[in-house]
């Protein structure tokens, strides 16, 4: 067996803090077979790890599980669940290089409020992954990169559980302007 960490983490419920397991099992072999790997965190490269996966199980939290390092190639959403072979994730292969536990969706974690311009989100606040957002007034976009570079997502008025709500792939925001709204 082979482990990174102990398990953490905490789920904010009805005012008050209850700690959880965020875990994902990957197993060589089909039907949680052969050698296996635990982690409960964000890993960039796992070939170190294990050479083939062919079944995992996801204790708790959302996975992202990916064909590449460094969280690259095909990309696979997981929920709590047993994955008993590779078809069940709808992979096209035994080959899973890096993992990212998908945080704060829902208003959950931590929270910045703004009403300006920010052309480094990391200036001002120190975290690149946005999951959620409320926009109360006007429209924004959030760009991928800082100084407005990189993939532009709309946010007009109202309430984006998950960066999928606004189109993006993933959660990353490097900044963030406010449109301007003509009248036409």
């Amino acid at each position: 067996m082979y482990s990174i960490h102990t398990c953490f983490g905490y789920l904010l419920y009805c005012g008050g803090l209850t700690e959880f397991c965020l875990q994902i099992f990957f197993y060589e072999d089909k039907n949680f077979q052969g050698r296996y790997f635990e982690c409960s965190s964000d890993c960039p490269e796992l070939s170190s790890h294990f050479s083939r996966c062919n079944s995992i199980r996801v204790e708790g939290g959302a996975w992202v599980i990916y064909e590449r390092p460094q969280y690259m190639g095909y990309q696979y959403v997981l929920m709590r669940a047993e994955y008993p072979n590779y078809q069940r994730w709808n992979g096209f292969s035994d080959t899973i290089r890096s993992c990212r536990l998908i945080r704060h969706v829902n208003f959950g974690g931590q929270m910045i409020e703004f009403g300006e311009d920010l052309p480094n989100l990391l200036e001002r606040w120190r975290y690149r992954d946005i999951h959620s957002a409320h926009v109360q007034d006007g429209t924004w976009v959030f760009y991928e990169h800082p100084n407005y570079r990189g993939r532009q997502y709309l946010l007009e008025k109202g309430e984006y559980k998950r960066h999928s709500e606004w189109g993006a792939l993933h959660p990353s925001v490097g900044s963030i302007r406010q449109h301007p709204v003509t009248d036409v």
